[in-house]
């Protein structure tokens, strides 16, 4: 029997349960149009290993609002945006241009846009409101997908409520948002812990960022971590990027300076040899029907076959080389 009438994994190995999220482990923000337009082009030069973060919150002048929500729905819908990989960070709650941001971004490029990011949650409430409009509008507008969501938790009451909201719908990413978090602390953590090694290593930022990663991954949703501040030293950007994946469980990071997009890509990326025996294990497995085999001396299943199939698809996302074999087989 060829590989290509054997089941896939995706078919053979998760049985009807919710997939995990497979997307870029980089997200690069971007507020103005130049900024967008160059982050456009560089999916072109780097490779399509990163999203982009067109950023109403930040990026909108006082009272320009409504022209910066429409100047992305226009950049989005232009062929400027061939690879459908950016989204959106829209106003917070307390914002009086939330609503407005929606309505432009949903109705203008709802079909396009890969994700509505949303800053500030002090409540769930003001969570469920806020993706309980985005899917308003998306169906007033005969929008049938699912517009993936992804909240901030920057707040002392998101943090208390991080359980529940990662299991609101829509949800994809939680992000965890270290400069407004350390700064709702009112001088108890000091500015120091906005950079490493305090970031990692002062207990309440741990902590924060260990619910995070374990509410977000225990309800199937994407952990990202916050940003680098040092923009133009690529080591430091590739540390962060290391230890929030390594010692965190964090599985995207923010960028905010073109040269940080390679290095978290970088750091986040599967090791080579693993993604050698991933491939390996699962043709292997695939030509037993999904049945236990040896590899190596050591006994392999559907259970081990699951974390190995996530691997390759993170090679393939993060481009890591992926054997001929292995390509024909479950990327073709």
């Amino acid at each position: 029997m060829s590989n290509s009438t054997k089941p896939h994994p995706s078919e053979a190995l998760f049985g009807g349960e919710k997939p995990f999220p497979l997307i870029p482990a980089c997200e690069h923000f971007a507020g103005s149009e130049k900024l967008i337009l160059k982050a456009l082009g560089l999916q072109d030069t780097i490779g399509q290993v990163f999203d982009i973060t067109c950023d109403c919150e930040d990026g909108a002048a006082s009272g320009q609002e409504r022209d910066h929500a429409e100047m992305i729905v226009r950049v989005l819908n232009s062929e400027a945006n061939k690879y459908h990989m950016a989204g959106a960070r829209i106003h917070d709650y307390t914002h009086p241009a939330w609503k407005q941001d929606i309505d432009i971004l949903v109705g203008g490029a709802g079909n396009v846009l890969s994700y509505i990011t949303i800053p500030k949650c002090t409540d769930i409430s003001q969570a469920e409101e806020m993706i309980a409009y985005i899917q308003k509008v998306a169906a007033s507008h005969g929008i049938s997908r699912v517009i993936p969501v992804h909240i901030l938790i920057e707040t002392h009451g998101a943090l208390n409520q991080v359980h529940e909201i990662a299991k609101l719908p829509w949800l994809q990413v939680l992000d965890f948002g270290l400069m407004d978090f350390v700064s709702a602390h009112h001088g108890a953590i000091p500015a120091s812990a906005m950079r490493s090694p305090g970031q990692f290593d002062h207990r309440l930022l741990a902590r924060a960022k260990t619910e995070v990663v374990s509410a977000a991954l225990a309800n199937g949703v994407v952990p990202a971590h916050n940003v680098t501040l040092d923009l133009k030293n690529v080591e430091t950007t590739f540390n962060d990027a290391s230890r929030a994946r390594n010692e965190f469980g964090f599985m995207r990071m923010w960028s905010i300076y073109p040269t940080q997009i390679q290095a978290i890509v970088d750091a986040m990326k599967p090791n080579y040899d693993e993604v050698a025996d991933a491939a390996n294990i699962l043709l292997a497995a695939q030509a037993a029907d999904w049945g236990p085999i040896q590899y190596a001396g050591e006994l392999h299943d559907r259970a081990t076959y699951r974390y190995f199939w996530e691997i390759l698809q993170k090679a393939k996302l993060t481009n890591v080389a992926i054997s001929e074999e292995a390509n024909l087989a479950f990327f073709n």
